[in-house]
């Protein structure tokens, strides 16, 4: 006869089955890897020419050119994907506020209004990320 010992339920085993906790998990991985990602290719330009995004009127205020003004948003991106992975509660607001910025900027190009649609879509998803930070740091269990 065999005897099976099935392992205890502890609370991390409940709060991992948690579908609201997985989703936590899975916009804290995407807010912090495509950040980063994004913002790392702001130096190389592989995915996109990232100039083309930057809106005339901001190009004219900043200083230097709009590729130096890229390498500048890249390590906002990046420091903002950081940011994600150590603190959620704020940087899923900084990544929010950031992506505003973003669409701001995006709407005053033409053509490029599908693309601000978008990012309004992933704003929405960074502020359900601060949320979730916000729950789950109050409702930890401890291991």
């Amino acid at each position: 006869m065999s005897s099976t010992t099935t392992a205890p339920v502890t609370p991390r085993r409940i709060l991992a089955a948690d579908p609201a906790y997985q989703a936590f998990w899975i916009l804290r991985t995407g807010f912090t890897v495509a950040p980063i990602l994004f913002g790392l290719d702001k130096f190389a330009n592989l995915l996109v020419d990232w100039p083309a995004y930057l809106a005339p009127w901001i190009n004219d205020v900043v200083p230097g050119s709009a590729q130096a003004a890229m390498y500048a948003v890249g390590v906002i991106e990046i420091v903002a994907g950081i940011t994600v992975a150590l603190a959620p509660r704020f940087g899923g607001w900084l990544v929010a506020g950031w992506l505003a910025g973003i669409i701001v900027n995006l709407l005053t190009i033409p053509d490029y209004y599908d693309i601000a649609l978008r990012d309004f879509g992933l704003l929405l998803g960074a502020v359900a990320l601060a949320r979730l930070a916000e729950h789950y740091r109050t409702t930890r269990q401890p291991s």
